[in-house]
């Protein structure tokens, strides 16, 4: 399993939001170039980046964060958040990113996923965000009617890289990761799976690896900013067998 720390961009700040609400967001850093050479000087092999402004607009917002961020690090990063056509895709695949995540356009435009998927092998995730299991979009505003698993069975056979699943009650809320349902969804299809919300303690990460589905990583945000989770120890932790 891989650990990817979570930077998540607010107004060019990093910051964590309580269960998504962009009113309760509290700032971690101003610079979130530096952050991410600190995740990396500690040892992590990926990074995990939102442009949370951009998921509410629909477009790239922290852009310049984002470009200092690749600047400044020599490990792959993921990015969600307002990337919904393929020019969006593109451009950030020629600036350095390893891998962008569709998350609203996965639910409103699913071809538009397939398509993107075939374009660029192993450079596209989908980001299932669920509430009671049901999949939320638009930066979580708007809850829909289709379920974690019944999304994610539509890109089984499309070629897409991975899914990140976010329990959205529990992230930010250091409550522990909804394990049950993450690995439910591991095993009812085979994309791979990132376990995302909640994560707060080693323990955690123990309780995933042994969910009982091969789960490819987990994200973890506010507890290594809170430092309850030590990124060094938590990566050993997730490489040993």
């Amino acid at each position: 399993m891989i650990l990817y720390p979570a930077i998540d961009l607010k107004d060019g700040a990093c910051v964590r939001l309580y269960k998504g609400d962009m009113d309760k967001a509290t700032v971690f850093g101003e610079d979130p170039a530096a952050q991410a050479r600190s995740f990396v000087d500690a040892g992590c092999e990926w990074l995990h980046l939102v442009d949370l402004n951009g998921a509410f607009a629909g477009k790239p917002v922290n852009a310049a964060a984002v470009e200092a961020i690749l600047a400044a690090t020599n490990v792959p990063a993921q990015l969600g958040g307002g990337i919904r056509d393929m020019a969006t895709i593109e451009a950030w695949l020629d600036r350095g990113l390893a891998r962008v995540i569709l998350g609203t356009v996965a639910v409103r435009d699913p071809a538009l996923v397939k398509q993107a998927a075939k374009a660029f092998p192993g450079k596209v995730a989908v980001g299932i965000d669920a509430r009671d299991g049901m999949v939320a979009v638009e930066g979580w505003a708007e809850t829909t009617d289709i379920t974690a698993t019944d999304l994610a069975r539509q890109f089984e056979d499309a070629g897409v890289a991975a899914i990140i699943y976010t329990d959205i009650d529990r992230d930010g809320a250091m409550q522990g990761p909804n394990v049950a349902a993450t690995a439910a969804l591991a095993n009812a299809v085979s994309i791979p799976v990132i376990a995302s919300g909640g994560v707060s303690s080693l323990d955690d990460l123990r309780a995933l690896k042994s969910s009982g589905a091969a789960l490819d990583g987990a994200i973890s945000g506010r507890a290594l900013y809170d430092g309850k989770i030590d990124l060094a120890e938590a990566v050993a932790l997730l490489k040993s067998q």
